[in-house]
């Protein structure tokens, strides 16, 4: 399919932002909310998006978006879930914070807290908590995977285990409508599981980007999470789930 410069830049928004809406792309470009339908359309049949009401979102299933392009995503947005994340984390507690540019947000939160221990499979994190002369950072070791920093494998499952942790803080790449936590590497998975199984309280720290998209593979349901921070209000057939499972959830968008 040939691009035209009007598709080609709905792309790039769509990158940015993660979704883009008719009305929104309307009035960007000037042009009438069915030219932009069009557009939306051509471009789902080319694979490029998928059209879900109101607009399209960047398409995902087997793949995850590249990580450089996910740090831009929604920034305000995990600015606040981050803040308020660390918000209900104690000094001098310990913590695992695993791969992900939200719990990367949540290490930025935690460089004023004192006397913590937090174990990481993130270079990132740990190169971002490294700034904390008040904190212990272990990284976990493991296999380095170079597209973003993470370390997993055996070698991270079984250090992980020797842990017991008061809080760990997760991310995941996709929420399905039922409530499970989805991702696209299975030895990610792996790793996740571990985590939620060793620590005393979990969170996770998701925006509303990841109820937009798809991924393979099961980490976990929202049952086994402690409380949920992200930016908008859940559906209401997730949140009375949420309800019935005691997982608190904590909407902290931009604006709260």
């Amino acid at each position: 399919m040939s691009l035209s410069f009007r598709q080609s830049d709905i792309l790039t928004i769509a990158r940015t932002e993660g979704r883009v809406t008719v009305d929104g792309l309307a009035d960007h470009f000037g042009v009438t909310a069915q030219t932009i339908r069009r557009d939306l359309s051509e471009l789902a049949d080319a694979g490029k998006l998928d059209r879900v009401h109101g607009g399209a979102v960047l398409r995902s299933g087997v793949s995850n978006i590249g990580y450089e392009d996910r740090r831009g995503l929604n920034e305000d947005a995990k600015t606040a879930i981050a803040r308020a994340c660390a918000a209900e984390i104690p000094d001098g507690a310990s913590i695992f914070l695993n791969i992900g540019t939200s719990t990367e947000a949540v290490a930025r939160e935690l460089l004023k807290h004192r006397d913590l221990m937090v174990v990481t499979n993130n270079i990132n994190i740990a190169n971002i908590l490294a700034e904390n002369s008040d904190s212990q950072i272990v990284v976990t070791g493991g296999e380095l995977r170079r597209s973003d920093g993470g370390l997993i494998g055996n070698l991270t499952v079984s250090t992980i285990d020797r842990f017991k942790f008061d809080y760990a803080v997760i991310g995941c790449s996709a929420l399905d409508h039922d409530g499970d936590l989805m991702d696209f590497d299975l030895e990610e998975v792996k790793v996740s599981q571990t985590i939620i199984a060793r620590a005393r309280r979990t969170f996770l720290a998701a925006d509303h980007s990841k109820f937009q998209r798809s991924a393979p593979a099961r980490i976990a349901s929202l049952a086994k999470i402690d409380t949920f921070f992200t930016d908008e209000p859940l559906l209401p057939d997730l949140a009375a789930r949420c309800r019935d499972w005691n997982t608190g959830v904590k909407v902290c968008g931009p604006q709260q």
